[in-house]
């Protein structure tokens, strides 16, 4: 992570492919590898829902992360639905929530003590380790009505969120994966700071069962007897992610295509056409109405200050008025 990035815009030159930019994910595939992963930046949007907030910056850094994680994870669904990223903590940041509905809808939320979060900065401790403390990652696939949701849980102690992803990939999916995130603070000369984040994930998923020899590799039988080839692809995978700069992922001049093409160029890297993510919150009036009446009179009495109901959503920080004469109390 990066405490500000310095930028001057570069014009385009005579010859250069388009890029998809920020707030779209950018699907890419090195067939020479059998790799396959996304890539993404994430600027005006993931700005947008963090300074709604105004959160303290240790922990908009760590919802900003939670938000790159969702986007790379969630756009991969082929189904209508959403994927949920949730951590509970012991930490003074004990909750961060990134929701990405398919298409392209992305919200977010964290959740802090104040004090214990002033009080651990002022000692210096403001690592993302001890500012999330021990306890669980959840990230959950949800289909709708009528589907049972699919959960898979990683701890969360003592390690970040770009490593505890790392672990549920090896833990629950068994599937190869690498993982690079970025945040930072864009500073560009006459204009206000703005938030950016970028990462990638790179996923080894061969088909040829040679590849899947090596005795690191889950489901891998580690033969090494003569005669068998020995494949490094993934072993190269990871050795070309390593190279990457913290810098690199976040910086508009480069862009998720420019990257690409310089990590895999060799091999022959395929980036197909962005997938655009939103700011952009899945609550409603009629949502938050439908809640309310299934309240008893006395929560209807309960929750009216000042004539009326008022409900703000964490998320988008809309808040939503309700004259108490709309509802019909459940008895």
């Amino acid at each position: 992570m990066l405490e500000a990035l310095h930028v001057t815009e570069r014009p385009s030159k005579l010859g250069e492919f388009g890029h998809a930019g920020d707030d779209h994910v950018v699907p890419f595939a090195v067939d020479a590898l059998d790799v396959r992963g996304r890539a993404v930046q994430l600027g005006p949007m993931l700005d947008a829902i963090l300074s709604r907030h105004a959160y303290p910056e240790p922990v908009a850094r760590l919802l900003a992360e939670a938000c790159v994680l969702a986007v790379l994870l969630g756009t991969s669904l082929k189904f209508e639905g959403k994927f949920i990223l949730q951590t509970r903590t012991d930490g003074p940041v004990d909750m961060l929530v990134a929701d990405f509905s398919t298409p392209h809808a992305l919200r977010g939320y964290a959740h802090f003590d104040a004090d214990r979060l002033e009080a651990l900065l002022a000692a210096g401790e403001g690592d993302q380790q001890t500012l999330l403390g021990n306890g669980v990652l959840a990230l959950t696939i949800d289909q709708g009505e009528h589907t049972q949701r699919y959960q898979g849980i990683v701890q969360l102690d003592g390690v970040s969120l770009e490593e505890a992803a790392r672990s549920y990939f090896r833990q629950s999916e068994q599937i190869p994966t690498e993982l690079k995130l970025s945040v930072a603070k864009l500073v560009t000369p006459g204009s206000a700071e703005q938030w950016r984040a970028g990462g990638m994930l790179a996923q080894f998923l061969p088909e040829a069962p040679e590849r899947m020899r090596l005795p690191d590799l889950p489901g891998g039988d580690g033969d090494t007897a003569a005669g068998v080839p020995v494949d490094n692809a993934w072993q190269e995978v990871q050795a070309l992610l390593a190279t990457i700069e913290p810098t690199e992922l976040i910086d508009p001049t480069v862009g998720a295509e420019r990257l690409l093409y310089r990590l895999f160029h060799e091999h022959g890297v395929r980036a197909f056409d962005g997938v655009r993510v939103a700011d952009q919150c899945s609550c409603s009036r009629q949502k938050i109405k439908a809640i309310l009446d299934g309240f008893t009179a006395e929560e209807i009495r309960d929750s009216t200050e000042d004539g009326k109901i008022s409900v703000a959503c964490e998320f988008c920080s809309t808040t939503y008025d309700f004259d108490p004469a709309e509802f019909s109390p459940a008895k």
